[in-house]
């Protein structure tokens, strides 16, 4: 009988998972901004994930430029939708309610992925959401984001600072489509955007989506487990902070 002592099985890192509800995009930035430095000083790997919906927002990344913007500033100021200059990758996208804002902080070097990798695994967790809901998305060659049969479904922006991934993905699950028209993403019209509620044909929880989500994304994180939390504690005092959307 071997003597030696009793070894313990490592478990993976855990994704830490907070649910936001609504909230304002500057204040949820903020947050990211935070965290990347917690996470980048931590040596066990953990994840941590917001996932949040926001009132209707334009945000323009380092591939974008106003020209894609379609309303003029008067209609954006009537309708109280800001413009942010963000430096995630990629162009003009909106942003509001009824569409699931998903932002994964990972420490790249800790897992070992490139930013290529990071994004590949970031499109496979949803990518296995939708098929759980019956949806057939896709990833077209040299794009990135997910795509269905009536559109696009999700779009794809990160960012990377002290090698921890920030910002995300955007999954349309039963948004406004209106307000896609304020901006013109693909000129020659190549891009449709659509969400979940268009390509089901039907209604869409957003509460089913993601808990689906949480649970295909630590897959695709390599990670095993997930921990749950509503709202985050530096958020708890802020003011500012807006409540809802079904959290």
């Amino acid at each position: 009988m071997s003597t030696a002592p009793f070894e313990t099985e490592q478990q993976s890192p855990a994704v830490e998972t907070f649910l936001l509800g609504r909230i304002e995009f500057g204040r949820c930035l903020e947050l990211q901004r935070r965290l990347i430095g917690e996470i980048g000083e931590r040596d066990d790997g953990q994840i941590a994930l917001l996932l949040c919906e926001h009132p209707a927002v334009i945000t323009v990344g380092r591939g974008g430029s106003p020209g894609e913007i379609a309303a003029d500033s008067r209609l954006l100021r009537s309708r109280q939708i800001e413009v942010h200059w963000v430096n995630r990758g990629g162009g003009c996208l909106v942003h509001c309610p009824g569409q699931l804002a998903i932002y994964p902080m990972v420490p790249l070097r800790w897992h070992g992925f490139s930013v290529g990798e990071y994004l590949e695994r970031l499109q496979a967790g949803m990518t296995e959401t939708l098929d759980e809901l019956g949806i057939r998305g896709h990833t077209p060659p040299g794009r990135y984001g997910v795509w269905g049969r009536t559109g696009q479904l999700a779009a794809v922006g990160v960012a990377v600072r002290n090698w921890v991934t920030y910002y995300g993905a955007y999954l349309n699950v039963c948004p406004p489509m209106g307000l896609f028209r304020l901006v013109e993403t693909d000129p020659v019209g190549q891009t449709r955007m659509s969400c979940l509620v268009a390509e089901r044909c039907g209604p869409v929880r957003m509460t089913t989506v993601r808990a689906l989500l949480v649970h295909n994304l630590a897959e695709a994180f390599g990670c095993d487990r997930y921990h749950l939390y509503t709202g985050h504690p530096l958020l708890r005092d802020d003011p500012r902070r807006r409540a809802g959307g079904g959290y």
